[in-house]
């Protein structure tokens, strides 16, 4: 395990944004499972959480899981370092769960985000509101490099929010399918909801809270 200063603990995240990085580090750094003294950037240690600066895997793989590690392990690989990679989109019923791990780049390789909310809308045009049900769905890799005498350890964990398919485009905060998807037990959709309890519920902070409760069991001897 790589440490920075007073021990803290630092991650390669298998993204070039910046703002996931910043976001991971957050909801770590003030996850419930973590240990006592383990918030971000803390002066008795926690979690530091560093942007992956090589080239980006091919993502091949058939479930959330399988590109996930894809990404993990590239990360790992080319970094020395402990690596987190996620994998996410939405997932509808009656379509059998696509768009799935197609979500960015349902409507094409352009990964046009009104493209793809335009083109779901029409697929479920005439389906009525009782069989509209979907789901949203996060996985977490983390996979630690083998070091003297330790082998190569990895793990996966998931997130779901439950909800469902909106008949129209409502809200602007968020982005991808945010705007029409209305969490279950609620009236509006993603994108309407303040920024805050959007993150409290979503699939990323579901799948985080997991994270965070296996970093803190000892169980990847970290």
């Amino acid at each position: 395990m790589s440490e920075g200063s007073a021990g803290q603990r630092t991650f390669v995240l298998a993204t070039h944004n910046q703002h996931k990085v910043a976001e991971f580090e957050a909801m770590l750094g003030s996850a419930p499972g973590l240990p006592a003294g383990a918030a971000a950037g803390s002066a008795h240690g926690g979690i530091h959480i560093v942007s992956y600066d090589g080239p980006e895997p091919i993502e091949d793989g058939a479930s959330f899981t399988e590109n996930a590690l894809i990404k993990a392990r590239a990360a790992a690989a080319h970094t020395g370092l402990p690596a987190l990679a996620d994998d996410s989109g939405i997932c509808v019923d009656i379509l059998g769960g696509a768009p799935g791990i197609f979500s960015a780049r349902w409507a094409g390789a352009a990964r046009s985000d009104t493209d793809n909310v335009k083109l779901l809308l029409e697929q479920l045009s005439d389906v009525r509101d009782a069989d509209r049900g979907a789901h949203f769905t996060c996985s977490i890799a983390i996979v630690i490099p083998a070091s003297e005498g330790t082998p190569a350890l990895e793990a996966v964990v998931s997130g779901n929010w439950p909800g469902r398919i909106a008949r129209e485009v409502r809200g602007e905060n968020g982005f991808g399918y945010d705007p029409i998807f209305i969490p279950a037990g609620n009236i509006d959709s993603s994108a309407e909801l303040p920024p805050a309890k959007k993150n409290a519920l979503s699939h990323r902070s579901r799948a985080l809270k997991a994270l965070a409760e296996l970093l803190a069991s000892g169980k990847l001897g970290i």
